[in-house]
């Protein structure tokens, strides 16, 4: 079976899945939805500006427009995130909580160099 032709749409679906996940975060600090222990922050805090970074370029990634240059800013964000937040407390990723925070960098690193794949803005561009 040959699985390489699924490739685009596979690169698609992570895309989508990550940034929707990534937009609750953003949504939880600054919309204060859902309920939780990181809601409500100041806009222009640190928390505020993360919070952004998280809501519009979740955004921006679910509709895979400028995906390489918004994934390179929150790729970044999410490395700051970890080194400031997480790393200070444990050296265990697991045992610090970053370890989504790991994993969003990685995965939107990834997207810097595959591009935006199937059902994005970014491919209806470029035809």
């Amino acid at each position: 079976m040959n699985l390489d032709r699924y490739q685009p749409y596979a690169l698609g679906l992570l895309r989508i899945v990550t940034g929707l996940i990534f937009m609750a975060h953003g949504t939880q600090k600054l919309l204060s939805f859902p309920a939780g222990e990181r809601a409500g922050v100041e806009l222009l805090s640190l928390s505020g500006i993360a919070g952004a970074i998280e809501l519009v370029g979740g955004f921006l990634i679910v509709i895979g427009l400028f995906t390489r240059i918004v994934a390179f800013i929150c790729s970044g964000e999410m490395a700051v995130a970890y080194w400031m937040a997480h790393a200070p407390q444990n050296f265990f990723p697991v045992n610090n909580g970053g370890d989504s925070a790991i994993l969003y960098c990685f995965v939107f690193l990834f997207l810097v160099f595959a591009g935006a794949g199937a059902w994005s803005v970014d491919a209806a561009r470029s035809r």
